[in-house]
């Protein structure tokens, strides 16, 4: 683009951009990603495994391959999932790469209620649960069964490669009957044109 080094800057000043943003949402060169294993250890950086070919890529170049399969996503993750990361953006993006919902051992306060605000379903595994017990991989397929009300107990349903099924119960931490009706919209600004509209009629 010809711009001098000197006068690059960080992603957040460009957040108003969302292009910029989708890119920047997974871009951290610390991220460790379980599903990107050299030598037997995680390998650190912005990369990812593409299911189901098994090819590792950088993270956003997996991301605009699901896009353009329209192949949704979920992110399976450990505790204080979002954790540092309270700026509506950090969920914002999520949900622009295609993230439809996210199992984790636990959120950050603010991340999840972003999270809601975005239209993505934040799910919570049962103490003792998580991805090390259930053994995933990530070339598993997940559906989420059951009826999305405050707190309720869904079903994660996991399908292995080999074709077993794995039925997790997992908490809806949708936690309220606002945050339902938000979720149930597509995020918080569709509520608000659903609201806006069903207004102008009356």
């Amino acid at each position: 683009m010809g711009l001098p080094e000197v006068d690059f800057n960080s992603y957040a000043t460009h957040r108003g951009d969302h292009l910029t943003a989708q890119r920047a949402t997974f871009a951290n060169p610390k991220l460790f990603n379980e599903m990107v294993i050299e030598d037997g250890k995680v390998k650190q950086g912005s990369l990812t495994r593409l299911e189901p070919e098994g090819q590792v890529m950088r993270m956003w170049e997996a991301i605009e391959t699901y896009m353009d399969r329209k192949q949704p996503l979920i992110i399976i993750a450990g505790a204080d999932y979002g954790q540092g990361s309270s700026r509506d953006w950090a969920a914002k993006g999520v949900r622009l790469a295609g993230v439809e919902a996210i199992a984790a051992e636990g959120f950050e306060r603010i991340h999840r209620t972003n999270l809601v605000g975005m239209g993505v379903l934040p799910l919570e595994f049962m103490p003792g649960t998580n991805r090390k017990t259930l053994h995933i991989d990530g070339s598993e397929t997940y559906d989420v069964l059951g009826e999305r009300t405050p707190r309720a107990t869904l079903t994660l349903v996991i399908t292995r490669k080999n074709g077993e099924r794995v039925d997790v119960p997992v908490t809806c931490r949708l936690d309220t009957a606002e945050e339902v009706s938000i979720y149930e919209a597509g995020g918080v600004l569709q509520r608000f044109a659903q609201d806006f509209l069903e207004s102008a009629t009356v």
